[in-house]
C-alpha cells in the first residue's frame, strides 16, 4: 500500500505540497491508513494538482503486517522532519507492544518543530505515552476509551468520531477516519475541495467531529431485548465497582430471576458469568496497553484481592496476568 508516484503538478504559485506522514505501528489498522491516503488521494485528483504528498513509515523502515495478515510496504524508516508536516501514527484496538524510546522521542521532537500530530485509531495511546496529551482533548475508539482514561488520566477522552485542536488531531478510526479527513482538508483549501473528494470517494456527505461514536449494545452484542441491553450497558459501565445482581435488577425493572432468564435465553450464560468475563477482558486490556501494576489492574476491574484476581484470570485466560503482559 505504498503510495503510487506522485505525477500531478503543483499549482502556480501555490504552496508545495504538504507532507503527511504515516507512522504504521505493529496494529495498525489497514482500514485507517487507506481511508485516510484515499481521502488526500482524492483531494489531489479532483483538479489535478498536487496539495499532498503522503510517505508511509515504519519505525526500522521495514514491510509491517497488520493483525489481519495484510503486510503493508512502507517508503522507509523514520524521517527527518521539516516544518509543516503532519505526522498521523496509526494504530489499532490490540495489544500493542512497549513503544520504543526511538519514536517517543522522534514524536516529541516533531512537536518541538511544529508539526501537527494526528492519531488514528490506537495510535493515540503512542502519543500519550509520550506526553503530549497531558491536558489536551482527545477522540478515541470507544474500545480503548476506558483504557486510555485509566493509564492516562491527564487526559481528557471525549466520545466523538474526531477532535481537531490546534496542531494536534486525534480520531477514533475506522469510517471516522474519512469524515476526519474531509474536515481538514476544508480546512485548508476550503468547503468546494472537500466536497470534490468526497465525491470522488462516493461519500455523501462528512460527518462533524463533535458527533458520538454510537455503538449500541446491539452492535456489540446482538440483543435487542431492551432491558437486557440496559442490564448490559450498566455492568459495562461499572466494572470497578460492580453492582450486585439485586441492584442491576431494581435498575432495570426486573426480579433477579427474570434477569437470568434473560441471560440465558439471549446470551447463554448468567449475569455473574457475564458481568465477571467483562471486568476479565477489561483487565487483560489494561494488563495489555499500560504500565500499571497488577494490583491496580486488578482493583480497577474490581477485584479486592491480587491472589483471587490472578485465579480468576488463569481459569479464564489460561495464563497468570504476569504471563499476559508483553514486556
Amino acid at each position: 500500500m505504498t503510495k503510487p508516484m506522485r505525477t500531478l503538478p503543483e499549482a502556480a504559485g501555490a504552496a508545495p505540497a504538504c507532507r503527511c506522514i504515516f507512522l504504521l505501528l505493529p496494529t495498525f489498522s489497514p482500514l485507517d491508513l487507506s481511508s485516510a491516503v484515499a481521502a488526500l488521494e482524492a483531494a489531489n485528483q479532483h483538479d489535478g494538482t498536487a496539495r499532498y504528498d503522503w510517505r508511509v513509515v515504519s519505525e526500522d523502515g521495514l514491510s509491517v503486517t497488520a493483525p489481519n495478515g495484510l503486510g503493508v510496504a512502507v517508503d522507509g524508516g523514520l524521517p527527518d522532519l521539516v516544518r509543516g508536516d503532519m505526522i498521523f501514527v496509526c494504530g489499532g484496538q490490540g495489544q500493542e507492544p512497549g513503544i520504543s524510546l526511538k519514536v517517543l522521542g522522534w514524536l516529541r521532537k516533531a512537536q518541538r518543530m511544529g508539526a501537527a500530530l494526528g492519531a488514528l485509531g490506537g495510535g493515540v495511546l503512542a502519543l500519550a505515552r509520550s506526553g503530549l496529551l497531558a491536558g489536551r482533548q482527545v477522540s478515541a475508539h470507544w474500545a480503548l476509551r476506558a483504557v486510555l482514561a485509566e493509564a492516562h488520566p491527564d487526559v481528557e477522552v471525549k466520545n466523538s468520531l474526531f477532535t481537531m485542536e490546534g496542531k494536534l488531531i486525534t480520531c477514533a478510526g475506522g469510517t471516522a477516519t474519512i469524515d476526519m479527513m474531509l474536515n481538514l482538508i476544508a480546512d485548508h483549501h476550503g468547503a468546494a475541495l472537500a466536497t470534490g473528494a468526497a465525491d470522488l470517494m462516493v461519500c455523501s456527505s462528512a460527518r462533524r467531529g463533535n458527533q458520538d461514536q454510537t455503538v449500541s449494545e446491539y452492535g456489540r452484542t446482538g440483543v435487542r431485548h431492551e432491558k437486557l441491553a440496559a442490564a448490559l450497558s450498566l455492568m459495562r459501565s461499572n466494572l470497578e465497582e460492580p453492582l450486585t445482581p439485586g441492584g442491576i435488577s431494581d435498575l432495570v425493572g426486573l426480579s433477579v430471576r427474570q434477569l437470568e432468564r434473560l441471560f440465558s435465553k439471549y446470551l447463554q450464560t448468567t449475569p455473574k458469568v457475564y458481568y465477571t468475563r467483562l471486568r476479565l477482558d477489561y483487565a487483560r486490556s489494561l494488563l495489555l496497553q499500560t504500565n500499571m501494576r497488577i494490583i491496580d489492574v486488578a482493583l480497577a476491574s474490581g477485584f479486592n484481592s491480587q491472589t483471587h484476581f490472578a485465579k480468576v484470570y488463569r481459569r479464564y485466560f489460561g495464563k497468570s496476568p504476569h504471563q499476559e503482559r508483553p514486556f
